[in-house]
């Protein structure tokens, strides 16, 4: 969790006189996401939908404002905001840009059972007629989009270590 002065998931600064972080920690700490924020266009629908999926995944809700919330992660968080920024536009996947998040969701038990419950909160189960081999034949998952189109793949443990072949790369 965050330390007093910080925002969560961001680190706190050095003040003078503070010591300095060692270099073999900052090391240990790169290459990970640090942080991840999706503009949406309703905060509070998304909370419903995404930020629940984000808790079935292992993601704690963090403290909410005006315009935002965040989930906190092992190693990162994610961030759901709005506001006066965000224009009123469809999100559109297959638009340059990021095309969807995957994470880790435990067993293909577990998997299914997300994303069967996950349909009930408005999802749609995407690359039905190839689900749950969508990305290939030795990679579980189940590709979900929101209703307002963010795609979200749950992987199950068994495919940890296996890149995904097919449809993860090519299509929409």
């Amino acid at each position: 969790m965050s330390q007093p002065g910080t925002t969560p998931g961001h680190a706190a600064t050095e003040s003078p006189g503070s010591t300095p972080v060692p270099e073999a920690a900052v090391v240990a700490r790169s290459g990970r996401l640090h942080h991840t924020e999706i503009w949406v266009r309703d905060v509070e629908a998304s909370r419903a939908t995404i930020g629940w999926l984000l808790e079935q995944v292992g993601y704690v809700p963090g403290e909410p404002w005006a315009n935002g919330t965040s989930y906190q992660g092992a190693h990162d968080y994610i961030v759901l905001e709005s506001g006066p920024d965000v224009l009123p536009v469809a999100h559109r996947r297959c638009a340059p840009g990021v095309n969807h998040l995957a994470f880790a969701a435990g067993s293909r038990k577990r998997v299914d059972g997300i994303a069967s419950a996950a349909m009930e909160r408005g999802f749609r189960l995407l690359f039905a007629d190839a689900h749950p081999f969508a990305g290939g034949p030795r990679h579980y998952a189940a590709y979900l989009a929101d209703p307002d189109g963010f795609e979200f793949e749950l992987v199950a443990d068994e495919s940890n270590g296996l890149p995904a072949t097919g449809r993860d790369s090519v299509g929409c």
